[in-house]
C-alpha cells in the first residue's frame, strides 16, 4: 500500500497502474520537449514526461493542494530537476502563449465546468503543432466499477451531475466538435481497456470504494439505517472479485489525441 492509501487519499496511480504504460506509448515525450501535465495529481505523469523530456522540461498543473505537496516530494525524492508544480485551473490559469510543445492528461480533463474555455485556454497555451494526448473514461456503462457501486448501493434514483462529472468526454464525436471548436485538429481517439485496482483485499477495496463522490452520495441517500446493509452487499461483491494479487474491476478508456494547428 502506498503512502497516500494509508493516508486515507484514493490512490490513482495504483487504480491506475495498468494505463500508465499506454499513456506513455501515447505521450512519446522526445527529449526537447515542454510538456504541460493537465490535472496532475500526484506528478506521476509530470515525472514520466520529465524523465524522458532531458533537455526540456514538465509543468503539472492541480487544484489539489495536497496531492501536489505529495508530487513535490516525489519528485525531490527522485532528483528532478526539470519539474514543477503549481496549484492552478487550467480553465483559467494564464500559462505562457505558447510554451508547451506537449499537453498531456490522465484523467484530469473531465471536470472542467466550461470545457470550451479550458481547451480554449488550454490551446493557447501550446505552440503550433504541439500534441496534446489525453485519457479520458468511456461511458459509464463499461465501467465495471461504476456499475457495481450503484446496483449494490441502488436507490432507484441518479447520482446528480456536479457540473463536470467523470464521464464528460465519453463521445469521441463530441469530443471531437469540442476539440475541433477550440482550435486543435486531427482529433482521434483510441479505444484502450485495462482493469483498475481498488486494493490488496475486500476490505481495503471497500474503504477505497468508499471514498469515492458517488459512494458517499448514494450513502447518503439512503440514510444510515439501510447504508450498513449496502455496505455489506458491497464488500461481498467486492470479496466476489478478490484475485491473488488484489481487486480489479474492469474498465474502458479513450486515449484521445490533437494537434495545435
Amino acid at each position: 500500500m502506498t503512502a497516500e492509501a494509508q493516508r486515507g487519499q484514493f490512490d490513482y496511480d495504483a487504480e491506475l497502474s495498468r494505463y500508465h504504460p499506454r499513456l506513455l506509448a501515447a505521450m512519446d515525450v522526445r527529449p526537447d520537449d515542454h510538456v504541460l501535465d493537465i490535472g496532475c495529481g500526484s506528478g506521476l505523469t509530470t515525472r514520466a514526461a520529465a524523465e524522458s523530456a532531458v533537455s526540456g522540461s514538465a509543468l503539472g498543473v492541480d487544484v489539489s493542494a495536497e496531492r501536489l505537496a505529495a508530487a513535490r516530494r516525489l519528485s525531490e525524492q527522485e532528483g528532478l530537476l526539470n519539474v514543477r508544480f503549481e496549484r492552478a485551473d487550467a480553465q483559467t490559469h494564464l500559462f505562457p502563449a505558447e510554451g508547451f510543445s506537449l499537453g498531456i492528461s490522465r484523467f484530469g480533463t473531465m471536470f472542467f465546468s466550461d470545457p470550451e474555455a479550458a481547451f480554449t485556454n488550454i490551446a493557447r497555451a501550446l505552440r503550433p503543432g504541439a500534441r496534446l494526448v489525453q485519457l479520458v473514461w468511456q461511458d459509464r456503462r463499461h465501467q465495471e466499477w461504476d456499475v457495481v457501486v450503484r446496483r449494490t448501493l441502488a436507490t432507484g434514483r441518479t447520482a446528480p451531475d456536479t457540473g463536470g462529472e467523470p464521464f464528460s468526454l465519453a463521445d469521441p464525436a463530441a469530443v471531437e466538435r469540442l476539440l475541433t471548436g477550440t482550435g486543435f485538429t486531427d482529433v482521434q481517439a483510441i479505444d484502450v481497456r485495462e482493469p483498475v485496482y481498488y486494493g490488496p483485499d475486500a476490505d481495503a477495496a471497500c474503504d477505497a470504494v468508499r471514498s469515492l463522490w458517488l459512494t458517499r452520495h448514494l450513502l447518503a441517500e439512503i440514510g444510515p439505517a439501510r447504508a450498513e446493509q449496502a455496505l455489506d452487499r458491497l464488500r461481498a461483491s467486492l470479496a466476489s472479485r478478490q484475485t491473488a494479487d488484489g481487486v480489479w474491476f474492469d474498465s474502458r478508456a479513450w486515449i484521445v489525441t490533437a494537434r495545435r494547428p
